[in-house]
């Protein structure tokens, strides 16, 4: 149990969910995936290396951005752990992260637009 003290006991249902409740560290954890879904242009790329894997250069002509500020949004989605890359010869390739964490990211983020944007 929580060793927490209610002021008021208006029910039993807080003091269920409480032992539940996230610590304050792995909510700190989720906002900055959250942050870095909340920028458009991020989530453009993600959404581009959740379905193929891709040179910076391309990615940034697919988005009509220069190649240092696609670069920018790269280093923090890999940062985040969103993304990975790998280096063949001189260009290096970015895609989807294989863990479950992009994974729920990805199918979040399809859901989202599912919701966003029935037309699609």
């Amino acid at each position: 149990m929580v060793d927490i003290k209610l002021p008021h006991h208006h029910s039993k249902e807080l003091e269920k969910v409480l032992p539940k409740l996230p610590k304050a560290e792995e909510c700190v954890q989720v906002a900055e995936i959250f942050k870095q879904i909340s920028d458009g242009t991020r989530l453009r790329i993600l959404w581009l290396l959740c379905h193929c894997e891709e040179c910076v250069s391309n990615i940034a002509a697919a988005m009509n951005m220069s190649d240092p500020a696609v670069s920018h949004h790269l280093k923090l989605l890999r940062k985040s752990g969103l993304i990975v890359s790998r280096r063949d010869g001189k260009e290096v390739y970015y895609k989807l992260a294989d863990t479950e964490q992009a994974q729920i990211v990805h199918h979040f983020c399809e859901e989202m637009f599912k919701m966003a944007c029935p037309l699609l």
